[in-house]
Protein backbone atom coordinates (compact mmCIF):
# COMPACT_ATOMS: atom_id res chain seq x y z
CA UNK A 1 0.00 0.00 0.00
CA UNK A 2 0.76 3.59 -0.47
CA UNK A 3 0.50 6.82 1.89
CA UNK A 4 -2.03 8.83 3.06
CA UNK A 5 -1.20 12.20 1.75
CA UNK A 6 -2.39 14.74 4.85
CA UNK A 7 -0.31 17.86 6.29
CA UNK A 8 1.92 18.17 8.77
CA UNK A 9 5.80 18.14 9.33
CA UNK A 10 7.35 15.08 10.11
CA UNK A 11 10.52 14.76 11.98
CA UNK A 12 13.76 12.97 10.99
CA UNK A 13 13.12 8.98 11.59
CA UNK A 14 16.52 7.68 12.41
CA UNK A 15 16.63 5.86 15.15
CA UNK A 16 18.46 8.22 17.71
CA UNK A 17 21.07 5.70 19.08
CA UNK A 18 22.53 5.79 15.50
CA UNK A 19 23.19 9.75 15.89
CA UNK A 20 26.85 10.85 17.01
CA UNK A 21 26.90 12.34 20.47
CA UNK A 22 28.90 15.42 19.80
CA UNK A 23 27.40 17.68 16.01
CA UNK A 24 29.83 17.57 13.53
CA UNK A 25 30.87 20.60 11.83
CA UNK A 26 31.85 19.77 8.67
CA UNK A 27 29.21 16.76 8.35
CA UNK A 28 26.41 19.23 8.14
CA UNK A 29 24.20 19.30 5.23
CA UNK A 30 24.47 22.69 3.62
CA UNK A 31 21.27 25.10 3.45
CA UNK A 32 20.42 26.20 0.74
CA UNK A 33 17.26 28.74 -0.20
CA UNK A 34 15.30 28.81 -3.18
CA UNK A 35 13.13 31.82 -3.76
CA UNK A 36 10.07 30.46 -5.77
CA UNK A 37 9.49 33.61 -7.93
CA UNK A 38 13.16 32.62 -9.33
CA UNK A 39 14.43 30.55 -12.10
CA UNK A 40 15.84 27.37 -10.35
CA UNK A 41 19.06 26.68 -12.00
CA UNK A 42 17.86 23.55 -13.89
CA UNK A 43 15.10 25.64 -15.55
CA UNK A 44 17.67 27.96 -16.73
CA UNK A 45 19.38 25.50 -18.27
CA UNK A 46 16.84 23.38 -19.86
CA UNK A 47 15.48 26.88 -21.35
CA UNK A 48 19.14 27.54 -23.01
CA UNK A 49 18.76 24.00 -24.19
CA UNK A 50 15.58 24.69 -26.37
CA UNK A 51 16.78 27.86 -27.47
CA UNK A 52 19.15 25.48 -30.11
CA UNK A 53 18.68 22.29 -31.86
CA UNK A 54 17.37 19.91 -29.80
CA UNK A 55 19.99 17.24 -28.12
CA UNK A 56 17.34 14.81 -26.76
CA UNK A 57 19.82 12.56 -24.72
CA UNK A 58 21.37 16.28 -23.27
CA UNK A 59 17.73 18.11 -22.72
CA UNK A 60 16.27 14.52 -21.20
CA UNK A 61 18.89 14.79 -19.08
CA UNK A 62 18.48 18.33 -17.93
CA UNK A 63 14.99 18.14 -17.76
CA UNK A 64 15.40 14.68 -15.73
CA UNK A 65 16.67 17.48 -13.04
CA UNK A 66 13.33 19.71 -13.05
CA UNK A 67 10.88 19.43 -10.77
CA UNK A 68 7.91 17.03 -12.26
CA UNK A 69 5.57 20.32 -12.80
CA UNK A 70 8.39 22.17 -14.55
CA UNK A 71 9.38 19.26 -16.46
CA UNK A 72 5.57 19.01 -17.84
CA UNK A 73 6.10 22.50 -18.80
CA UNK A 74 9.17 21.69 -20.87
CA UNK A 75 7.75 18.62 -22.42
CA UNK A 76 4.62 21.02 -23.36
CA UNK A 77 6.51 22.99 -25.69
CA UNK A 78 7.96 20.42 -27.91
CA UNK A 79 5.78 18.67 -30.52
CA UNK A 80 4.70 15.37 -29.41
CA UNK A 81 7.03 13.25 -31.36
CA UNK A 82 10.37 15.13 -29.59
CA UNK A 83 8.18 15.11 -26.41
CA UNK A 84 7.91 10.97 -26.81
CA UNK A 85 11.30 10.68 -27.56
CA UNK A 86 12.56 12.72 -24.48
CA UNK A 87 9.92 10.49 -22.00
CA UNK A 88 12.24 7.46 -23.62
CA UNK A 89 15.69 9.31 -22.20
CA UNK A 90 14.77 10.03 -18.62
CA UNK A 91 14.75 8.15 -15.33
CA UNK A 92 11.24 5.95 -15.70
CA UNK A 93 9.87 7.51 -12.78
CA UNK A 94 10.69 11.02 -13.40
CA UNK A 95 8.60 10.53 -16.45
CA UNK A 96 5.60 9.05 -15.17
CA UNK A 97 6.15 12.02 -12.75
CA UNK A 98 6.02 14.37 -15.69
CA UNK A 99 3.58 12.83 -17.88
CA UNK A 100 1.04 13.03 -15.33
CA UNK A 101 1.54 16.95 -14.90
CA UNK A 102 0.99 17.83 -18.33
CA UNK A 103 -1.93 19.26 -19.62
CA UNK A 104 -4.38 15.97 -20.36
CA UNK A 105 -4.72 16.47 -24.15
CA UNK A 106 -1.24 16.76 -24.70
CA UNK A 107 -0.32 14.11 -22.12
CA UNK A 108 -2.61 12.11 -24.42
CA UNK A 109 -1.36 12.73 -27.58
CA UNK A 110 1.88 12.05 -26.23
CA UNK A 111 1.20 8.68 -24.44
CA UNK A 112 -0.13 7.72 -27.62
CA UNK A 113 2.81 8.26 -29.63
CA UNK A 114 4.11 6.04 -27.01
CA UNK A 115 1.92 3.08 -27.42
CA UNK A 116 2.41 3.03 -30.57
CA UNK A 117 5.86 2.73 -30.31
CA UNK A 118 6.30 0.72 -27.41
CA UNK A 119 3.48 -0.43 -25.65
CA UNK A 120 5.33 -2.22 -22.49
CA UNK A 121 6.89 1.16 -22.12
CA UNK A 122 3.86 3.21 -21.97
CA UNK A 123 2.23 0.65 -19.61
CA UNK A 124 5.37 0.64 -17.12
CA UNK A 125 4.90 4.98 -17.56
CA UNK A 126 1.34 5.11 -16.32
CA UNK A 127 1.83 2.22 -13.95
CA UNK A 128 4.70 4.31 -11.94
CA UNK A 129 2.09 7.32 -11.44
CA UNK A 130 -0.03 7.88 -8.44
CA UNK A 131 -3.04 4.82 -9.20
CA UNK A 132 -5.81 8.56 -9.08
CA UNK A 133 -3.74 10.26 -11.71
CA UNK A 134 -3.23 6.99 -13.90
CA UNK A 135 -6.77 6.29 -14.04
CA UNK A 136 -7.50 9.87 -15.51
CA UNK A 137 -5.21 9.67 -17.85
CA UNK A 138 -6.33 6.08 -19.00
CA UNK A 139 -10.31 8.10 -19.14
CA UNK A 140 -8.99 10.43 -21.42
CA UNK A 141 -7.26 7.77 -24.10
CA UNK A 142 -9.37 5.64 -27.00
CA UNK A 143 -10.78 2.49 -25.57
CA UNK A 144 -8.73 0.36 -28.21
CA UNK A 145 -5.42 2.20 -26.90
CA UNK A 146 -6.71 1.52 -23.09
CA UNK A 147 -7.42 -1.86 -23.24
CA UNK A 148 -3.67 -2.45 -24.91
CA UNK A 149 -2.02 -0.83 -21.70
CA UNK A 150 -4.28 -2.71 -19.50
CA UNK A 151 -3.52 -5.75 -21.13
CA UNK A 152 0.17 -5.03 -21.28
CA UNK A 153 0.47 -4.52 -17.32
CA UNK A 154 0.55 -7.05 -14.44
CA UNK A 155 -2.77 -8.41 -13.39
CA UNK A 156 -3.16 -7.06 -10.21
CA UNK A 157 -2.48 -3.55 -11.36
CA UNK A 158 -4.76 -3.67 -14.03
CA UNK A 159 -7.25 -5.12 -11.61
CA UNK A 160 -7.23 -1.87 -9.80
CA UNK A 161 -7.23 0.62 -12.54
CA UNK A 162 -10.12 -0.88 -14.38
CA UNK A 163 -11.93 -0.69 -10.76
CA UNK A 164 -10.88 2.94 -10.53
CA UNK A 165 -11.47 3.88 -14.77
CA UNK A 166 -15.01 2.54 -13.88
CA UNK A 167 -16.30 5.34 -12.04
CA UNK A 168 -17.33 8.79 -13.21
CA UNK A 169 -14.86 11.14 -13.24
CA UNK A 170 -17.12 13.64 -12.29
CA UNK A 171 -17.56 11.81 -8.99
CA UNK A 172 -15.24 11.01 -5.39
CA UNK A 173 -14.92 7.72 -6.71
CA UNK A 174 -13.41 9.15 -9.98
CA UNK A 175 -11.75 11.46 -7.84
CA UNK A 176 -10.43 9.04 -5.06
CA UNK A 177 -6.66 6.92 -4.80
CA UNK A 178 -6.28 3.89 -3.47
CA UNK A 179 -2.56 4.65 -2.69
CA UNK A 180 -3.06 5.04 1.00
CA UNK A 181 -2.01 3.70 4.35
CA UNK A 182 -3.99 2.56 7.04
CA UNK A 183 -4.05 0.63 10.78
CA UNK A 184 -5.35 -2.12 12.09
CA UNK A 185 -7.48 -1.48 15.08
CA UNK A 186 -6.21 -4.52 16.97
CA UNK A 187 -2.60 -2.91 16.67
CA UNK A 188 -1.09 -1.58 19.99
CA UNK A 189 0.68 2.05 19.29
CA UNK A 190 4.17 0.66 19.91
CA UNK A 191 3.31 -1.80 16.68
CA UNK A 192 1.75 1.30 14.60
CA UNK A 193 4.94 3.12 14.90
CA UNK A 194 6.79 0.58 13.88
CA UNK A 195 4.97 -0.43 11.24
CA UNK A 196 5.32 3.51 10.19
CA UNK A 197 8.76 3.43 10.56
CA UNK A 198 8.91 0.78 7.57
CA UNK A 199 6.85 2.81 5.36
CA UNK A 200 7.48 5.24 2.83
CA UNK A 201 5.71 8.16 4.01
CA UNK A 202 4.66 11.71 2.65
CA UNK A 203 6.74 14.62 4.02
CA UNK A 204 3.22 16.13 5.47
CA UNK A 205 1.05 13.68 7.45
CA UNK A 206 -1.92 14.58 10.03
CA UNK A 207 -4.34 11.32 10.54
CA UNK A 208 -4.14 7.66 9.26
CA UNK A 209 -7.45 6.10 8.90
CA UNK A 210 -7.85 2.84 11.27
CA UNK A 211 -9.94 -0.21 9.83
CA UNK A 212 -11.17 -3.29 11.81
CA UNK A 213 -10.65 -6.92 10.46
CA UNK A 214 -13.43 -6.16 7.32
CA UNK A 215 -11.47 -3.51 6.24
CA UNK A 216 -14.64 -1.47 7.54
CA UNK A 217 -13.40 2.57 8.77
CA UNK A 218 -13.75 1.99 12.69
CA UNK A 219 -11.95 5.60 13.34
CA UNK A 220 -9.02 7.90 12.47
CA UNK A 221 -5.55 8.50 14.58
CA UNK A 222 -3.30 11.32 14.72
CA UNK A 223 0.36 11.33 14.57
CA UNK A 224 0.47 13.27 17.86
CA UNK A 225 -1.96 10.54 19.72
CA UNK A 226 0.57 7.85 18.55
CA UNK A 227 3.13 10.26 19.73
CA UNK A 228 1.37 10.52 23.06
CA UNK A 229 0.41 7.11 23.47
CA UNK A 230 1.29 4.19 25.68
CA UNK A 231 3.29 1.78 24.16
CA UNK A 232 0.90 -1.11 24.68
CA UNK A 233 -1.92 0.68 23.86
CA UNK A 234 -4.40 -0.58 21.29
CA UNK A 235 -5.19 2.03 18.62
CA UNK A 236 -9.04 1.35 19.42
CA UNK A 237 -8.38 3.25 22.97
CA UNK A 238 -6.67 6.16 21.45
CA UNK A 239 -8.40 6.89 18.26
CA UNK A 240 -11.48 9.15 17.20
CA UNK A 241 -14.30 7.18 16.54
CA UNK A 242 -16.07 9.61 14.49
CA UNK A 243 -15.01 9.82 10.65
CA UNK A 244 -16.27 12.28 8.18
CA UNK A 245 -16.33 10.15 4.85
CA UNK A 246 -18.03 10.11 1.26
CA UNK A 247 -19.63 7.54 -0.76
CA UNK A 248 -18.30 6.94 -4.70
CA UNK A 249 -21.27 8.42 -6.06
CA UNK A 250 -21.08 11.62 -4.41
CA UNK A 251 -20.32 14.69 -7.29
CA UNK A 252 -16.83 15.94 -7.08
CA UNK A 253 -18.40 19.69 -6.72
CA UNK A 254 -20.06 18.38 -3.51
CA UNK A 255 -16.74 17.05 -2.22
CA UNK A 256 -14.75 20.11 -2.78
CA UNK A 257 -17.17 22.53 -1.20
CA UNK A 258 -16.92 19.91 2.11
CA UNK A 259 -13.42 19.95 1.78
CA UNK A 260 -13.72 23.91 1.97
CA UNK A 261 -16.28 24.18 4.40
CA UNK A 262 -14.36 22.08 6.77
CA UNK A 263 -10.79 22.25 6.06
CA UNK A 264 -10.54 18.86 5.47
CA UNK A 265 -7.12 17.29 4.22
CA UNK A 266 -8.38 13.75 3.20
CA UNK A 267 -11.76 12.05 3.23
CA UNK A 268 -12.19 8.35 3.16
CA UNK A 269 -14.48 7.03 0.97
CA UNK A 270 -16.47 4.06 1.47
CA UNK A 271 -19.41 1.35 -0.33
CA UNK A 272 -22.72 0.95 1.33
CA UNK A 273 -20.95 -1.64 3.92
CA UNK A 274 -18.15 1.23 5.28
CA UNK A 275 -16.01 -0.70 3.31
CA UNK A 276 -12.67 1.49 2.59
CA UNK A 277 -12.62 1.69 -0.74
CA UNK A 278 -10.25 4.79 -1.09
CA UNK A 279 -9.44 8.25 0.46
CA UNK A 280 -9.76 11.84 -1.78
CA UNK A 281 -7.05 14.00 -0.91
CA UNK A 282 -6.63 17.66 -0.57
CA UNK A 283 -4.36 18.51 -3.14
CA UNK A 284 -6.77 16.33 -5.83
CA UNK A 285 -9.62 18.72 -4.31
CA UNK A 286 -7.50 22.06 -5.28
CA UNK A 287 -6.95 20.67 -8.98
CA UNK A 288 -11.18 19.86 -9.08
CA UNK A 289 -11.93 23.05 -7.58
CA UNK A 290 -9.82 25.10 -10.62
CA UNK A 291 -11.48 22.95 -12.69
CA UNK A 292 -15.33 23.13 -12.04
CA UNK A 293 -14.94 27.33 -11.87
CA UNK A 294 -13.01 26.72 -15.48
CA UNK A 295 -15.74 24.60 -16.46
CA UNK A 296 -18.60 26.87 -15.39
CA UNK A 297 -17.27 29.96 -17.14
CA UNK A 298 -17.08 28.19 -19.68
CA UNK A 299 -20.02 26.41 -19.88
CA UNK A 300 -21.47 30.11 -19.30
CA UNK A 301 -20.71 31.44 -22.86
CA UNK A 302 -21.16 28.38 -24.53
CA UNK A 303 -17.55 26.55 -24.71
CA UNK A 304 -17.23 22.79 -24.55
CA UNK A 305 -17.18 22.16 -20.36
CA UNK A 306 -14.17 19.66 -20.88
CA UNK A 307 -12.24 21.99 -23.42
CA UNK A 308 -8.89 23.21 -23.19
CA UNK A 309 -6.51 24.77 -24.53
CA UNK A 310 -4.77 22.30 -26.68
CA UNK A 311 -7.71 20.19 -26.95
CA UNK A 312 -8.73 18.85 -30.35
CA UNK A 313 -10.31 20.88 -33.06
CA UNK A 314 -13.38 18.49 -33.34
CA UNK A 315 -14.07 18.59 -29.98
CA UNK A 316 -13.70 22.12 -29.81
CA UNK A 317 -16.30 22.36 -32.45
CA UNK A 318 -18.34 19.99 -30.83
CA UNK A 319 -18.62 21.85 -27.70
CA UNK A 320 -19.12 24.83 -29.24
CA UNK A 321 -21.08 24.45 -32.27
CA UNK A 322 -24.42 23.37 -31.01
CA UNK A 323 -24.48 26.63 -28.62
CA UNK A 324 -23.36 29.03 -31.36
CA UNK A 325 -26.49 27.85 -33.38
CA UNK A 326 -28.75 28.53 -30.21
CA UNK A 327 -27.52 31.94 -30.09
CA UNK A 328 -28.39 32.31 -33.64
CA UNK A 329 -32.04 31.30 -33.17
CA UNK A 330 -32.02 33.53 -29.91
CA UNK A 331 -31.06 36.16 -31.94
CA UNK A 332 -33.72 36.68 -34.17
CA UNK A 333 -36.59 38.06 -32.06
CA UNK A 334 -33.72 41.02 -31.95
CA UNK A 335 -33.49 41.18 -35.48
CA UNK A 336 -37.41 41.17 -35.94
CA UNK A 337 -37.66 43.96 -33.21
CA UNK A 338 -35.23 46.63 -35.00
CA UNK A 339 -36.70 45.33 -38.62
CA UNK A 340 -40.49 46.56 -37.08
CA UNK A 341 -38.50 50.01 -36.59
CA UNK A 342 -36.97 50.32 -39.94
CA UNK A 343 -38.66 53.59 -40.91
CA UNK A 344 -37.92 55.26 -37.79
CA UNK A 345 -33.96 54.33 -38.35
CA UNK A 346 -34.01 55.54 -41.42
CA UNK A 347 -35.10 58.66 -40.58
CA UNK A 348 -33.16 58.67 -37.26
CA UNK A 349 -29.99 57.47 -38.35
CA UNK A 350 -28.18 58.21 -35.04
CA UNK A 351 -30.16 55.64 -33.28
CA UNK A 352 -28.21 53.21 -35.23
CA UNK A 353 -24.89 54.37 -33.51
CA UNK A 354 -26.93 54.57 -30.15
CA UNK A 355 -28.95 51.70 -30.19
CA UNK A 356 -25.45 49.00 -29.50
CA UNK A 357 -23.78 51.20 -27.45
CA UNK A 358 -26.74 50.64 -25.22
CA UNK A 359 -27.16 47.38 -25.46
CA UNK A 360 -23.72 46.46 -24.48
CA UNK A 361 -23.73 48.89 -21.11
CA UNK A 362 -26.80 46.76 -20.32
CA UNK A 363 -25.37 43.88 -20.92
CA UNK A 364 -22.73 44.33 -18.81
CA UNK A 365 -24.71 45.23 -15.98
CA UNK A 366 -26.48 42.34 -16.58
CA UNK A 367 -23.13 40.07 -16.86
CA UNK A 368 -21.98 41.69 -13.79
CA UNK A 369 -25.50 40.48 -11.89
CA UNK A 370 -25.11 37.04 -13.39
CA UNK A 371 -21.68 36.49 -12.63
CA UNK A 372 -22.43 37.35 -8.62
CA UNK A 373 -25.92 35.22 -8.37
CA UNK A 374 -23.80 32.37 -9.88
CA UNK A 375 -21.40 32.18 -7.17
CA UNK A 376 -24.04 32.72 -4.88
CA UNK A 377 -25.61 29.37 -6.08
CA UNK A 378 -22.30 27.78 -6.64
CA UNK A 379 -21.60 28.57 -2.87
CA UNK A 380 -25.13 27.97 -1.53
CA UNK A 381 -25.51 31.27 -0.70
CA UNK A 382 -28.61 31.95 -2.26
CA UNK A 383 -31.62 30.81 0.56
CA UNK A 384 -34.99 30.56 -0.88
CA UNK A 385 -36.16 32.80 1.94
CA UNK A 386 -34.36 35.06 0.60
CA UNK A 387 -34.16 35.91 -3.20
CA UNK A 388 -36.47 38.40 -3.10
CA UNK A 389 -34.75 40.91 -1.06
CA UNK A 390 -31.88 39.70 -3.41
CA UNK A 391 -33.66 40.72 -6.80
CA UNK A 392 -35.00 44.11 -5.44
CA UNK A 393 -30.99 45.10 -4.55
CA UNK A 394 -30.06 44.00 -7.71
CA UNK A 395 -33.19 46.15 -9.87
CA UNK A 396 -32.58 48.86 -7.35
CA UNK A 397 -28.82 48.47 -8.28
CA UNK A 398 -29.35 48.37 -12.09
CA UNK A 399 -32.01 51.35 -12.08
CA UNK A 400 -29.34 53.39 -10.01
CA UNK A 401 -26.83 52.79 -12.42
CA UNK A 402 -29.25 53.64 -15.27
CA UNK A 403 -29.84 56.88 -14.16
CA UNK A 404 -26.40 57.68 -13.84
CA UNK A 405 -25.65 56.80 -17.21
CA UNK A 406 -28.79 58.01 -18.47
CA UNK A 407 -27.95 61.65 -17.62
CA UNK A 408 -24.52 61.06 -19.28
CA UNK A 409 -25.82 59.61 -22.48
CA UNK A 410 -28.61 62.45 -22.31
CA UNK A 411 -25.83 65.20 -22.34
CA UNK A 412 -23.95 63.57 -24.60
CA UNK A 413 -26.81 63.20 -27.33
CA UNK A 414 -27.87 66.72 -26.58
CA UNK A 415 -23.79 68.34 -26.93
CA UNK A 416 -23.79 65.96 -30.70
CA UNK A 417 -26.88 67.63 -31.41
CA UNK A 418 -24.64 70.53 -32.09
CA UNK A 419 -22.80 68.60 -34.87
CA UNK A 420 -25.27 66.36 -36.41
CA UNK A 421 -29.02 67.48 -37.46
CA UNK A 422 -30.63 63.73 -36.67
CA UNK A 423 -29.68 64.32 -32.72
CA UNK A 424 -31.77 66.27 -30.52
CA UNK A 425 -31.97 66.94 -26.70
CA UNK A 426 -35.30 65.37 -27.17
CA UNK A 427 -33.97 62.28 -28.64
CA UNK A 428 -31.09 61.89 -25.75
CA UNK A 429 -33.78 62.15 -23.03
CA UNK A 430 -35.65 59.56 -24.60
CA UNK A 431 -32.46 57.28 -24.84
CA UNK A 432 -31.45 58.26 -21.22
CA UNK A 433 -34.68 57.04 -20.11
CA UNK A 434 -34.35 54.29 -21.96
CA UNK A 435 -31.11 53.16 -20.83
CA UNK A 436 -32.24 53.36 -17.37
CA UNK A 437 -35.16 50.91 -17.39
CA UNK A 438 -33.05 48.73 -19.73
CA UNK A 439 -30.41 48.60 -17.32
CA UNK A 440 -33.05 47.91 -14.26
CA UNK A 441 -34.33 45.24 -16.22
CA UNK A 442 -31.08 43.48 -17.56
CA UNK A 443 -29.38 42.95 -13.97
CA UNK A 444 -32.73 41.86 -12.90
CA UNK A 445 -32.87 38.92 -15.55
CA UNK A 446 -28.80 38.42 -14.62
CA UNK A 447 -29.97 37.44 -11.46
CA UNK A 448 -33.08 35.64 -12.05
CA UNK A 449 -31.94 33.56 -14.94
CA UNK A 450 -29.65 31.62 -13.07
CA UNK A 451 -31.97 30.64 -10.24
CA UNK A 452 -34.70 30.14 -12.64
CA UNK A 453 -32.35 27.38 -14.61
CA UNK A 454 -31.18 25.76 -10.97
CA UNK A 455 -35.03 25.86 -10.37
CA UNK A 456 -35.89 24.02 -13.40
CA UNK A 457 -33.28 21.30 -12.52
CA UNK A 458 -30.28 22.71 -14.75
CA UNK A 459 -26.92 23.22 -14.34
CA UNK A 460 -27.46 27.41 -13.51
CA UNK A 461 -23.84 28.07 -15.42
CA UNK A 462 -24.87 26.05 -18.96
CA UNK A 463 -24.97 29.14 -21.37
CA UNK A 464 -26.82 30.95 -19.07
CA UNK A 465 -24.92 34.10 -20.61
CA UNK A 466 -26.15 33.58 -24.17
CA UNK A 467 -29.87 33.62 -23.07
CA UNK A 468 -29.07 36.90 -20.80
CA UNK A 469 -27.28 38.34 -24.89
CA UNK A 470 -31.04 37.20 -26.01
CA UNK A 471 -32.44 39.42 -23.06
CA UNK A 472 -30.76 42.16 -22.79
CA UNK A 473 -30.66 42.89 -26.43
CA UNK A 474 -34.38 42.18 -27.06
CA UNK A 475 -34.87 44.65 -24.34
CA UNK A 476 -32.76 47.60 -24.74
CA UNK A 477 -33.20 47.70 -28.72
CA UNK A 478 -37.32 47.17 -27.81
CA UNK A 479 -37.59 49.87 -25.22
CA UNK A 480 -34.97 52.78 -26.99
CA UNK A 481 -37.25 52.22 -30.33
CA UNK A 482 -40.39 52.09 -28.31
CA UNK A 483 -40.04 55.37 -27.08
CA UNK A 484 -38.71 57.24 -29.91
CA UNK A 485 -41.54 55.78 -32.03
CA UNK A 486 -43.81 57.24 -29.53
CA UNK A 487 -42.20 60.89 -29.68
CA UNK A 488 -41.31 60.67 -33.26
CA UNK A 489 -42.63 63.97 -33.80
CA UNK A 490 -40.15 65.86 -31.45
CA UNK A 491 -37.20 63.42 -32.86
CA UNK A 492 -37.16 64.57 -35.82
CA UNK A 493 -38.35 67.62 -35.21
CA UNK A 494 -34.34 69.01 -35.83
CA UNK A 495 -34.18 67.19 -39.58
CA UNK A 496 -37.20 68.39 -40.82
Amino acid sequence: MGTLAVMSPTEDQRDPSQLPAEPQVESAPTSHVEDVAETSPHDERVAALLEHSIDVPVLAEAVEQQEAADAADTLETLPEEEAAEVLEQMDDQSAAEALAEMQAPLAVRVIEEEIDEDIAYAAKLIELMAPDDAADLLQEIGDSYREEVLAAMPLATATKLRELVGYDPETAGGLMTIDFLVLNDDLSVAKAVDRLRTQDLPKVVQHLLVVGADNRVVGAVGLRDLVLGQPDQSLSEIMNPTVKAVRPEVDREEVAREFDRYDYSMLPVIDLDDRLIGIVTVDDVIDIIRAEQTEDVQKTVGAGAHEAVYSGVMEKFRGRFPWLMVSLVMMIPTAWIILGFEDLIRRAPILAMLMPVIAAIVGNAGHQALAVTQRGLVLEEVRRERILPLLVREWTVGLMNGFVLGAIILLGVGLLSLRSTSASWWLGAVTGVGTMVAMSVGTLFGSVIPMLMKRLGFDPAQSSAIFLIMITDAVSFGIILSLSFTTYEHILAPAS
